[in-house]
């Protein structure tokens, strides 16, 4: 959206917000911001103004398929793009010819060949382009979500 505006407010993204707590958050926000804001310009007291070019970003509309993760990132950005991308479209990764969904994750300094699979502190990880990402929470194909101990712990075959 470029077109003009009357006001703005910014919130703080939390290192545990994701795409659905964010949302949750500016749904509040935009709702008390235009009861604030809607009466003021219907009296003319404040105009629209155009918004800054400069740091303007295009985001296309998100597709399931933005979701595959891809190793040869670094863990730190795949972690983000997991909570980003929660809960829709929502993260996954190839496993055993199915798409392994991914819910939450975190960053773990390390050196692990690119794509490698093993075990970090009794969870599922995957070494990336710069440290591993280990997975807390995971969905396997036609399961529900699960820790990631529990999932390593139902027999499934990792490294």
């Amino acid at each position: 959206d470029t077109g003009p505006m009357l006001a703005q407010r910014s919130v703080e993204i939390l290192p545990t917000d994701t795409g659905g707590s964010l949302f949750e958050k500016l749904s509040v926000l935009g709702g008390e911001l235009l009861l604030e804001t809607l009466p003021r310009y219907l009296n003319g007291e404040i105009q629209p103004q155009p918004q800054p070019a400069e740091g303007a970003t295009y985001a296309p509309m998100l597709q399931k398929g933005d979701g595959r993760l891809d190793f040869t990132r670094p863990a730190l950005e795949l972690e983000r793009k997991i909570r980003a991308f929660s809960p829709w479209p929502g993260a996954f990764m190839d496993w055993q010819g199915a798409p392994l969904k991914i819910h939450r994750a975190h960053v773990k300094t390390g050196d692990w060949k690119l794509g490698k699979r093993g075990i970090v502190d009794g969870l599922p990880a995957v070494g990336t382009a710069k440290d591993l990402i280990v997975f807390d929470e995971l969905q396997p194909p036609g399961k529900g979500k699960m820790p990631g101990k529990a999932f390593l712990a139902g027999g499934r075959k990792w490294e």
